[in-house]
């Protein structure tokens, strides 16, 4: 038993200590008060979007950067999404909407459709959006002077988290959570190696040139988690790329209920660990039984350091992605069940492959 403890702790102690890191190194985009004119094409993939993307486009319209377009297409939509975005471009010369092709051979969806935004693309740099975002004063310029700053061939943001209902509390942190003390964020730009890489779909800005070059959709046409393959190959081939927080300069809503968000996370987490359920379910077992067994050893001192060490993690974690503190702590138990549900949910539909998504089997 002493063993198993040794371990457990080792584990926490490992996480911590990846979560203080991230907290002391701040990996956030920041303000800059430079102004750059480098011309910008937002590129927004768009499937039964019509109750979302007006918040985005209309942000878009209202922010402090000029020198872009907007390219949306509409991913064979069953609802008006096409309407609703051909009818704002109308006003807007900036915007232009198109219909996506007809999905072929082993594409998954939103990668295919990104393909064929970029095709369309005429800027110095690709913006990919996802539909359900909202951007702030700042985002645009600040990225852009990223890219010439770290002379990059991607940046990726994560983005600031809107939570409404309580079901949404109960699962969105986990995305944070995991990332944050599980990968040193700054190390995705400072480490060559490909395998150091993490990136979120929801912001992707790339070299136009580079992209051109490689055309990375394509290159990574059949995966289901694309953003992270990605940024492994942007490294790979030996450009840079970098990773950071947004600081509240974009926002998404990524899911509206707790079923949703089960079933969102459930098809891409598997993916995270490169399909390995065994590596998947020590870390679980270390994740959610390990503190168990703790408390079943009534070790009041090894409980307390336990507990302190936890809520520690789920402070700093909060406070540098802006969420609230005091629920993620006070939830953290019931966040922790949503997780193994979502880990059912993963291995269920791997192994069955009945993985779906906006009405599509991936």
């Amino acid at each position: 038993m002493a063993i198993v403890i040794f371990i457990i702790f080792i584990f926490i102690i490992l996480r911590f200590t990846v979560t203080l890191f991230n907290f002391i190194s701040d990996p956030k985009l920041r303000r800059v008060n430079k102004s750059y004119t480098d011309f910008v094409s937002i590129l927004i993939p768009a499937r039964n979007e019509k109750d979302d993307i007006l918040t985005l486009l209309t942000s878009i319209l209202h922010q402090d950067y000029r020198n872009y377009e907007v390219i949306i297409l509409d991913d064979d939509s069953s609802d008006h999404t096409y309407a609703v975005c051909a009818e704002f471009a109308a006003v807007h010369p900036a915007f232009r909407v198109i219909r996506g092709k007809e999905l072929t051979g082993q594409w998954i969806g939103k990668n295919y459709a990104c393909y064929q935004l970029a095709q369309q693309a005429k800027g110095e740099y690709f913006l990919f959006l996802d539909a359900d975002e909202q951007i702030f004063d700042g985002l645009i310029n600040s990225a852009v002077h990223r890219m010439h700053f770290r002379d990059l061939g991607l940046l990726s943001l994560f983005t600031n988290q809107q939570m409404q209902t309580t079901g949404e509390k109960l699962v969105t942190p986990l995305m944070h959570y995991i990332l944050l003390n599980l990968l040193p964020l700054r190390l995705v730009y400072l480490t060559k190696n490909a395998s150091v890489a993490a990136a979120s779909g929801q912001f992707m800005l790339f070299n136009a040139g580079i992209y051109k070059q490689y055309q990375w959709h394509k290159s990574a046409k059949d995966k289901i988690v694309e953003d992270v393959e990605i940024m492994k190959m942007v490294k790979s081939v030996g450009f840079n790329g970098e990773s950071l927080l947004a600081n509240g300069m974009i926002s998404c809503r990524m899911y509206k209920s707790y079923k949703d968000a089960i079933n969102g996370f459930g098809k891409n987490f598997l993916a995270a660990f490169n399909y390995n359920i065994f590596s998947f379910l020590v870390f679980l077992v270390l994740l959610i039984g390990g503190p168990m067994i703790v408390i079943m050893t009534l070790n009041l001192n090894l409980i307390t350091m336990m507990i302190g060490l936890i809520i520690l993690t789920r402070i700093m974690i909060s406070l540098v992605t802006g969420q609230n503190a005091y629920n993620n702590v006070i939830l953290h138990p019931i966040q922790m069940f949503s997780l193994v549900l979502i880990a059912f949910s993963a291995i269920q539909k791997y192994l069955t492959k009945t993985t779906v998504w906006k009405g599509r089997k991936i």
